[in-house]
């Protein structure tokens, strides 16, 4: 029978559901972010990623602790360097009653480039592959250009979609485009419920922007089935607000518990927390190209952070412990690298980065700058874990080894617009690794920047190092695991030695919950229903 037939069937059925009344076992989750839309392809971004995740799967998923597991593919399979093999899931139904087979992938990854206006798309997890196909309904066959071993990992992003939305045409993956003569699903056709048809444990309800999102369990889910029958996610910006409303009722469970209420909230024999070390790093980044940087003077138009005394000064100037102590409110990690050492990768004998404010002093010295100069630190203010305060510290810490620093914070909004026009000299930002391990911060933040590449996308300061960018190459390509990890390690620590970036801690993902439930901490810092549980279940 004919896919489309079952989309306004669905959408009436879940109507008919909820026009009983609300369910016992219903779930109300306030939100830090609201997700920006349902389309599972149109913004690569936390908040929109962990909703839609409920209604849509991918080929593999990655577990609370970054362990891949099969997910739509049963089972995958590197046949050589360049070619990978992928078998399908059987008897899996979407959420209009039709089968789940290869075609769906094949549209799916032929709609990724296609969705208009897209903030910041998809294709980084998809434009390695080259060819696809599929030699009979439940195995695929990928090949890319050159090897590329996180192509698996990758795909756990990338959710898909009933090809019901072209009326089960059949698709022909072509990387220059795809031929298909039906029109693609629009974002407003995903947020509306018409194209919100996926394979996922949950089904689309409602998406009322500014105000709530709704599931419905679905019963026909191929796997563990969910504890909850509704799942109600309501936006709550405000830190204050989303602690009050759980505090008051109107929600059962919180995200992003502000690290201020944190021991209340502990100390409550009503609630408990969870947490988890994310795999989101704090970091400055420093100009490393103009002559001089803005917001650097003193130093007679030369720039300093070339030098990588000054770098390691301004990495000994800091006092990470105590940030993570009393700034952070111990919900952090002392940074030694750009991901924690907890992640595949990163180097597990990397030494923890000291404060020592003398021998910062002695190394601006030697580098030419005995009475130091002054910089502006620009920061987003409404981004990362009290990124704010955690600016103001820094300042304070360098001005201790002569560096006078202008703190300069303002919306995440107004920061991610003007670094991208590089109007900062000095900045304090962060990197979430959507793979969970090292290669994503170090393809980013310190490689050399290179387009065709996709490398350096948030290399503000240019730094450049041919022999960094030859490890993490080499690493790019190398399909054994340990292998690959090894020489991750040899990038972070060279990295590390020329301070290309100063790390400052990891966050931890924390949230708040009433007593009576549980929650299986994710490290990608994904907040899921399906990992909320009954307390003891």
């Amino acid at each position: 029978m004919n896919k489309g037939i079952f989309a306004g069937r669905a959408i009436a059925l879940v109507s008919m559901l909820f026009s009983v009344g609300a369910h016992a076992a219903d779930i109300k989750i306030g939100l830090a972010a609201e997700p920006t839309a349902m389309d599972p392809h149109f913004h690569n971004l936390t908040p929109n990623n962990q909703v839609v995740m409920h209604i849509f799967e991918p080929l593999i998923i990655a577990n609370s602790k970054f362990e891949w597991q099969p997910g739509l593919a049963e089972s995958f399979k590197a046949i050589n360097p360049t070619t990978w093999e992928f078998k399908l899931r059987r008897n899996v139904k979407f959420h209009d009653g039709s089968a789940f087979d290869a075609n769906d992938v094949l549209f799916t990854m032929c709609r990724v480039p296609t969705v208009p206006n897209s903030p910041s798309p998809f294709t980084l997890y998809t434009k390695a592959i080259k060819e696809m196909e599929a030699p009979d309904p439940y195995t695929l066959i990928i090949k890319t250009a050159e090897p590329y071993p996180l192509l698996p990992n990758e795909l756990s992003s990338v959710g898909i979609i009933s090809d019901s939305l072209i009326e089960g045409e059949k698709v022909k993956f072509s990387s220059a485009g795809c031929k298909i003569s039906h029109a693609m699903p629009t974002t407003a056709d995903f947020n509306s419920g018409k194209a919100a048809i996926g394979t996922g444990p949950f089904k689309f309800k409602s998406f009322t922007k500014g105000d709530r999102i709704e599931f419905v369990r679905n019963d026909a889910y191929w796997g563990k089935k969910p504890a909850w029958d509704q799942v109600i996610m309501r936006p709550i910006a405000a830190p204050g607000s989303r602690v009050a409303a759980l505090l008051s009722g109107d929600v059962d469970f919180i995200e992003r518990l502000p690290t201020q209420d944190s021991e209340r909230v502990k100390a409550d024999k009503n609630y408990r927390i969870a947490d988890v070390v994310a795999a989101r790093s704090i970091f400055l980044v420093m100009d490393q190209f103009r002559d001089p940087p803005p917001g650097v003077t003193g130093t007679s138009n030369k720039n300093p952070f070339r030098d990588v005394k000054v770098r390691r000064a301004i990495s000994m100037a800091i006092d990470r412990t105590a940030i993570v102590k009393r700034v952070m409110g111990g919900a952090a990690e002392p940074a030694n690298q750009l991901l924690d050492k907890s992640f595949s990768g990163a180097d597990p004998k990397l030494p923890q980065l000291q404060y020592k404010p003398d021998e910062a002093k002695k190394l601006l010295a030697e580098a030419g700058y005995p009475n130091g100069f002054s910089v502006t630190l620009a920061s987003p203010n409404d981004r990362y874990v009290n990124d704010a305060q955690v600016a103001q510290v820094v300042a304070q810490y360098l001005s201790r080894i002569g560096i006078k620093v202008i703190v300069n914070t303002m919306t995440s909004s107004s920061f991610f617009a003007n670094r991208a026009k590089y109007d900062f000299g000095f900045y304090l930002a962060g990197w979430g690794a959507q793979t969970g391990e090292m290669s994503s911060p170090l393809r980013a933040l310190v490689a050399t920047q290179n387009k065709d590449k996709g490398w350096g996308v948030s290399n503000f300061g240019k730094y450049s190092d041919p022999e960094l960018d030859k490890l993490i190459d080499e690493a790019m390509v190398t399909v054994d695991n340990a292998k690959r990890a090894e020489l991750l390690a040899q990038a972070s620590k060279r990295s590390m030695d020329a301070m290309a970036a100063v790390p400052l801690h990891s966050e931890k993902a924390v949230w708040a919950m009433k007593k009576s439930l549980s929650y299986e901490a994710r490290a990608d810092e994904f907040t899921s229903a399906t990992n909320i549980s009954p307390s003891g279940k």
